[in-house]
């Protein structure tokens, strides 16, 4: 489901009584680029609607929701239940949502993000993302920073991360996990798509800290068990086997 965002920068934008010049001149891009953003007339770099979405004071998942929501339409336009279909086992619910309802925002230079079912949690956004060949998070060779930590496992393909001063070439399952406060970039400097999966966790006012962190209602309780990691360096190791 391709979604377009522009209508729904504009709108946010215009709420705020803020000029296309001054959002433009805040976020370092010309004010005739964010006009064809806004007009769906191009899409925005990776970097560029970071900073979109963190200047406005929007969550990017918020962002995803209400476009995939317009996209849709009205979900209580007919209140008349319909028929059951042959299709009714690949219907979308709160628990469950089918690759063909994963809301699509494609942007510049090949960069695709799909967003991953969330409920009702506002807690993290979930995407698959995708840097087709040649992809950068930025065209202008930018780095960005946003709120939030950021976790990512590479599923197929190679992609470059610069961290700071720091390269990191990733292969397929090579994790990452890094403040994204941090100014970063990712390149795909080969012929062949990169794909993996992306958690952005904190990146509005959600006060979790990590993964560990997630569903909790107070961060200080004291948990039975510290996390998967601290599980698993609790178990004791396999005995070796006696051989002549």
């Amino acid at each position: 489901m391709q979604l377009d965002v522009g209508s729904e920068l504009r709108r946010v934008r215009e709420s705020q009584k803020l000029s296309l010049r001054t959002v433009a001149s805040a976020v370092g891009v010309s004010a005739s680029l964010l006009s064809q953003v806004e007009t769906g007339k191009t899409q925005p770099s990776v970097s560029t609607l970071y900073a979109l979405v963190n200047y406005l004071g929007m969550s990017l998942d918020g962002l995803l929701r209400t476009a995939a929501v317009e996209a849709q339409g009205d979900p209580d336009a007919s209140s008349v239940p319909s028929a059951p279909s042959n299709q009714d086992h690949r219907r979308t619910d709160g628990v469950v949502q089918r690759r063909e309802d994963n809301p699509v925002i494609e942007m510049e230079n090949g960069v695709t993000w799909e967003r991953l079912a969330v409920g009702d949690s506002t807690i993290a956004d979930a995407l698959i993302v995708t840097y087709g060949p040649s992809g950068s998070s930025s065209v202008e060779g930018k780095m960005m920073r946003h709120s939030g930590l950021e976790y990512g496992v590479i599923l197929e393909g190679r992609l470059s991360l610069q961290l700071e001063f720091d390269t990191y070439e990733l292969e397929p399952g090579d994790s990452l996990c890094f403040d994204s406060n941090r100014p970063h970039r990712y390149d795909n400097r080969t012929d062949q798509p990169a794909r993996g999966i992306w958690f952005v966790i904190g990146g509005r006012e959600s006060g979790h800290q990590s993964l560990a962190d997630l569903g909790r209602d107070h961060l200080g309780a004291a948990r039975s068990v510290g996390g998967v990691l601290d599980a698993l360096r609790a178990m004791p190791a396999s005995p070796a086997t006696d051989r002549e």
